[in-house]
């Protein structure tokens, strides 16, 4: 079966690699052009190379290759197709630091730790589950510890207008191939894929209204089996507790539609500005996508991210908000530096966030802040971190009174429509709102949770 695969998936190349063309390789009518504004797009969203040693994995007629030979010290370009190879060496061969293989990828290996950085391009849309899986183990096991993977493919459906007289692509959803990267461990068990970032090619939407171009960016870290309550990676995690899809939805029902915290429209202000939405879940993203298409909204864009690993240049953004989420994160100083760096001078940061009173908490908490795997700090002392990083201006507001009314009617509401709520969920998802929200309200009560807002600002010139 798997040789018939393989032959299957030969034959489909030979037929679109005679003339090895970018028309060819991107199967589109209109690839150079989108070549063209596309292949700045994706070098963007590479980390730093330099030093690097990178392999790159289906590499086509080098579209890339001579990008990441300017970048990296040395560079190993592997593909399928002896046309694509010859093509890109004969455009590419100047350059002293690139090794041209022709070769299967699943048949593909090489020594433990001999890459620093994999690049990929449209390969793993070719291979089976089975055979990704397989592919995922080797490419833990050729890069080094702290090793990043990117990759991009179609998703969905198909994205190039070439006549095809057959087509063995599979199209995954984004959230498979999150599933399938990250639930894979090294030989050992000792390492695997956390996600860095996941986001679609803005080329594609720009150029061809299409959404399904997506890109990874994955880091080779420890796998601690304790380290996220039985679950892999903590997406996963996320994504299979709070907030599963049906999770979100319930949340959603009472927040508000495209709210899931506390108060949704009524703590919240929208000024019609260009937006980056980044969250770690999964299905938090894939619902925002959805809903974004649906109301044709172009000044939003989403990634999948961790970020505290996210990486963009100095002075990227004027404001970056974030709401009722770095609870979920340890290092929140590490964090806060990243978003000061991210700030322009004059820059401004607006966060809401679940605090704690002063220990010791009541064995309740305790148990809650556990089960939910928070870090928790008491406003005052949340405001000090952001002063330590560098911050000015800083308001670090306890507004836990306001919380509270707002949960009081929240909840108020919530019963109200029960009827209709349960048109659409369980009882037990009722009574699972319902009671959360009176432990919250308890919790506020006993002085052990607390509701912070906080402001700060980068100085417009920075001190040496």
């Amino acid at each position: 079966m798997a040789d018939e695969l393989r032959q299957t998936m030969t034959q489909f190349w030979e037929e679109h690699s005679r003339d090895a063309t970018v028309e060819e390789m991107m199967l589109d009518s209109s690839a150079e052009l989108l070549s063209k504004e596309e292949k700045p797009e994706i070098i963007s969203l590479l980390p730093c190379l330099d030093g690097f040693n990178v392999l790159e994995l289906g590499a086509g007629i080098g579209r890339f290759t001579g990008h990441l030979a300017k970048l990296a010290s040395q560079v190993t370009a592997v593909d399928f197709m002896q046309n694509f190879i010859d093509k890109n060496r004969e455009d590419n061969g100047h350059r002293g630091n690139i090794t041209f293989l022709q070769a299967d990828v699943t048949v593909l290996d090489f020594p433990n730790d001999s890459y620093d950085f994999i690049f990929s391009n449209w390969l793993f849309m070719y291979l089976t589950d089975v055979e990704l899986a397989a592919v995922t183990q080797k490419m833990l096991g050729w890069l080094r510890p702290g090793g990043y993977l990117f990759f991009r493919e179609s998703c969905f459906y198909q994205s190039g207008d070439s006549e095809r007289t057959f087509n063995p692509t599979v199209y995954r959803t984004p959230a498979q191939y999150n599933h399938l990267l990250t639930s894979v461990t090294s030989k050992s068990g000792d390492n695997g894929f956390d996600i860095v970032m996941s986001k679609s090619v803005q080329t594609y939407i720009k150029i061809k209204k299409n959404q399904n171009q997506v890109c990874w960016m994955l880091q080779k870290v420890p796998r601690d089996a304790d380290g996220h309550q039985g679950y892999v990676t903590f997406q996963q995690f996320l994504d299979n507790q709070q907030y599963s899809r049906r999770g979100i939805l319930r949340y959603e029902k009472i927040f508000g539609d495209g709210f899931v915290s506390t108060g949704g429209l009524e703590t919240t202000k929208t000024f019609g500005v260009e937006v980056l939405g980044m969250d770690l879940s999964s299905n938090m993203v894939e619902i925002a996508m959805e809903k974004a298409v649906k109301e044709k909204t172009r000044q939003v864009q989403f990634e999948i991210a961790d970020a505290t690993r996210r990486i963009f240049p100095e002075a990227s953004f004027d404001v970056v908000y974030s709401r009722d989420t770095i609870l979920h994160i340890n290092d929140k100083g590490a964090l806060f530096r990243k978003f000061y760096s991210w700030l322009k001078p004059g820059g401004k940061l607006l966060i809401t966030d679940y605090c704690c009173g002063d220990q010791p908490w009541s064995p309740m908490f305790e148990d809650y802040v556990k089960q939910r795997s928070y870090i928790l700090y008491t406003p005052e002392e949340y405001g000090q971190l952001l002063q330590k990083v560098g911050f000015v201006k800083v308001q670090a507001l306890d507004r836990t009174e306001q919380f509270v009314q707002v949960l009081k009617k929240e909840l108020e509401r919530t019963q109200e429509k029960k009827q209709e709520f349960l048109e659409r969920f369980s009882e037990e998802d009722y009574n699972y709102i319902i009671e959360g929200w009176k432990e919250k309200l308890h919790r506020c009560s006993l002085g052990d949770q607390r509701w912070g807002l906080f402001l700060a600002e980068k100085p417009l010139e920075i001190m040496s």
